[in-house]
């Protein structure tokens, strides 16, 4: 898969790309669809479990969800269906699930798309990541007096999903870092609306450190959190302060539902 300048897959700057817009700019232009698809293409992994538990709560089974999500992206990019994006309009994940929802109404209509992109592998299928999403559909999605809607759901699983790829980047930095057991210690201190976490004494006394110690590892912990949080954020918006209205709406999404 192509590498896009400046993104976190391809130069150090994080900050650098936005991805969307590239999205769009190709769609406008019709220049350099290449860079186009392949930040699509990025971009899909990210929202492949999402979009997936939206599928699920359409009431197919795993397998044919699956096999939909796959074909959906199949869809997307083979026809270019980004490039009638507006980003004015709305905002990426919502281009997204609105596509989707087109795509599930014509469904029988894209019959050879269906089997996991026709065979032809835009978004490669991850087992892993299909466990995840369905683990998540299963949390969130099962039918009964407290199942989300169907939007709902969809705004859930981005948000769950979203923070596991910003924890998962952090915890690959730490270890880059060899501070791997740091980073196990103190990552209950970047839960959102989890249990009370542990006291700075507490800690201190298990490691054999001071507190003033404890302390500035949890700051630089959560400053790289947000660094990085904030970097993932930004590759489908423009400015900061969409970004700032992002977060706000993932903490809403996490703690309002």
């Amino acid at each position: 898969m192509q590498n896009l300048p400046g993104t976190v897959y391809g130069q150090a700057d994080p900050f650098a790309a936005t991805q969307w817009s590239v999205i769009v700019a190709a769609g406008k232009t019709q220049t350099e669809p290449e860079i186009a698809s392949a930040a699509l293409a990025q971009l899909c992994q990210t929202y492949w479990p999402p979009l997936y538990t939206f599928v699920r709560s359409r009431g197919y089974s795993t397998h044919d969800a699956q096999d939909l999500t796959q074909g959906f992206f199949a869809h997307l990019i083979e026809n270019k269906i980004h490039l009638r994006a507006d980003r004015q309009q709305g905002k990426f994940r919502s281009f997204l699930l609105a596509s989707l929802k087109n795509f599930l109404s014509h469904a029988r209509e894209h019959e050879q798309a269906l089997k996991r992109g026709g065979g032809r592998e835009f978004i490669p299928f991850d087992e892993a990541r299909a466990e995840e999403a369905e683990s998540l559909f299963q949390t969130h999605g099962l039918p009964g007096g407290n199942a989300l809607a169907e939007d709902r759901l969809f705004e859930r699983t981005w948000a769950e999903t979203l923070l596991e790829t910003v924890l998962g980047r952090l915890a690959a930095a730490y270890k880059a870092d060899g501070k791997e057991n740091l980073f196990e210690n103190f990552r209950t201190f970047l839960a959102v609306g989890a249990d009370p976490v542990p006291a700075y004494s507490e800690l201190a006394a298990r490691m054999a450190v001071t507190e003033s110690t404890i302390r500035s590892h949890v700051t630089r912990l959560r400053a790289r959190y947000r660094e990085i949080l904030r970097a993932e954020v930004r590759r489908t918006v423009d400015t900061d302060a969409e970004v700032d209205e992002e977060l706000r709406e993932l903490l809403r999404v996490l703690i309002g539902n």
